[in-house]
This record gives structure tokens, sequence and C-alpha cells, in this order.
């Protein structure tokens, strides 16, 4: 039974992960058969308000605390992860993936991914792991790979953001939600989820898709250098 890596960024869509995205791809790995363990990033972020949108002033909570609500409290620090460890990783979106996994939301094309989820994804792929990321997560991805591997990753078809994926070394591709985008040769699936979906039926269709080729790609295991 392949175990997949979920890697989170605390808990709702405005300062955490994308709840709906989350427990989407925690249900399609356990549908189609693969175990799952979540992870999270120790450290502390800004608390947003999800009744009035607004940051809490003063208020800072921690991403693995919260992040272990969605996973029931089975949750690891990244700290104690190695990405050879896995069969795969997944990232949920949220703006957790843009403030906790990077600082993308606040610097754009020139943000910095959060060192212990660089380092694990770059021993995910030294070892040949295929990596899955979900709605804004391709931005971390595109922080972390974009200039030695220039992936191609989908962010839906918000013409910023994707130029922002560019600038910092990645190709885009225009994805629909019910679609996904696949970089074989770096063994990278990404789908847009909430950028592009009006409701969670959508986001279902796409993860789903996103998971049962993220697991194709571990049956047909190849070298990446």
């Amino acid at each position: 039974m392949p175990k997949i890596g979920i890697i989170l960024s605390g808990c709702g869509v405005l300062d955490g992960s994308e709840i709906h995205e989350s427990v989407i791809a925690m249900l399609c790995l356990d549908q189609q058969g693969a175990a799952y363990q979540c992870m999270a990033p120790d450290k502390t972020f800004q608390v947003v308000d999800h009744r009035t949108r607004q940051p809490v002033p003063g208020e800072t909570r921690n991403v693995l605390t919260e992040a272990a609500r969605i996973a029931r409290g089975n949750i690891l620090s990244l700290t104690q992860v190695k990405g050879k460890e896995y069969d795969g990783f997944i990232l949920p979106g949220g703006y957790g993936a843009a403030k906790n996994l990077s600082t993308f939301a606040t610097d754009g094309a020139h943000c910095e991914a959060d060192p212990q989820v660089t380092r694990v994804l770059i021993e995910a792929h030294k070892a040949g792991r295929p990596i899955g990321l979900i709605c804004i997560a391709p931005a971390v991805g595109a922080r972390v790979f974009g200039q030695t591997l220039h992936p191609t990753l989908t962010i839906g078809y918000d013409k910023s953001t994707a130029a922002s994926l560019e600038k910092m070394g990645a190709r885009h591709s225009g994805c629909g939600v019910h679609e996904f985008c696949v970089d074989e040769a770096n063994r990278i699936v990404s789908t847009p989820a909430y950028m592009e979906a009006k409701t969670i039926k959508d986001v279902y269709v796409g993860i789903n898709r996103l998971v049962e080729r993220l697991l194709a790609m571990i049956q047909s295991p190849v070298g990446v250098g």
C-alpha cells in the first residue's frame, strides 16, 4: 500500500490549508487504496477571522497545532520527515500555502519557501517520488523547483498568478477545475481546485484525478536525477 505525505499549512482557507481540498485529498487516497500521513511546519502565523475575513490583531497560532485539527491529531512536524521515506507527497491549497509554506502571498515571484518544505520536496524529487500540488500550492513548487527543473504547473487561468510562477522559472499551463496538469519528466501533478472551482463537487473531480495520476506514477517508478 503506497503511503503519501500530505503537507498541511494550518486549518482554514484564509490563513492555513483549504479544508475541503485537504479532506478531499485524504478521501481520494483512501478510496484508491493508499495510506497517508499528515505533516506541517512547526511555526507561528497571523490569524485571520474567517467570519469577517480580516486579520485578528496580535493573535498568532501554531501551524502544526492548527493542521492537527484536519488530521484528527495524527500529524508530524516536517522536521521528523524525510522525503525518500514516503511514496509521494500532496500539498493542498489555501492561503496557508502562500503564507506559511512560502511567502508568496506577500512577496510574489520574489518569495521564499519554508526551509523544511524545501528540504522534504527536494529529497522526494531526488528519490523519484511524485508530487501533487493543489490550488495555489504550485507557487510553492515553482519556488522550490523553478530555477532548477522549470516544471510545468497549473493554477488555472489566473494570468497574474501564472505570470508570477513563470517569473520563478516554472512553465504555466492553463487548466480547468476538472482537469490536471502533468509534468512527466519531473513527476509533478497539479490541479487548480478552488482557484477555478465554484462548488465542492468540482474540487473533488480535479483532486480525484490528480490522486489517480499520482498513484499511477508510483506504480511506474523511474530514476530522477
